[in-house]
């Protein structure tokens, strides 16, 4: 009888916790975008604009403290919409953990 290899085991409990980690981090990121997506979709109704593209587009993330002191994630993500039908402007979401942190529209032009 050969015996136990437990580095062998080791990595492939590793390798299975890296996969799960990765599984849930996916998940979580998705869920987020899905929310951001939302939050630009009526922010645009409310403001009485078109959202552009259907999507919100991911731009950056970095580790944050939420209100209760715990170490969560801050998602920006930035979409497009327009005012008049042809000038494309730039709005931006941010989450922080999955709350919505901030929201906004750039300025309207003044004619």
């Amino acid at each position: 009888m050969a015996p136990v290899s437990y580095g062998r085991m080791w990595f492939a409990f590793i390798l299975v916790l890296g996969a799960l980690f990765t599984a849930w981090f996916w998940q979580a990121a998705l869920r987020a975008r899905e929310y951001a997506n939302v939050v630009a979709l009526d922010t645009c109704r409310t403001a009485n604009v078109q959202f552009l593209d259907g999507t919100v587009a991911f731009s950056g993330m970095r580790p944050a403290r939420d209100s209760s002191g715990r170490l969560t994630w801050r998602r920006n993500y930035v979409f497009d919409y327009t005012d008049d039908g042809t000038t494309r402007r730039q709005g931006f979401v941010v989450l922080l953990g999955a709350s919505l942190e901030a929201v906004g529209l750039a300025p309207r032009r003044v004619h």
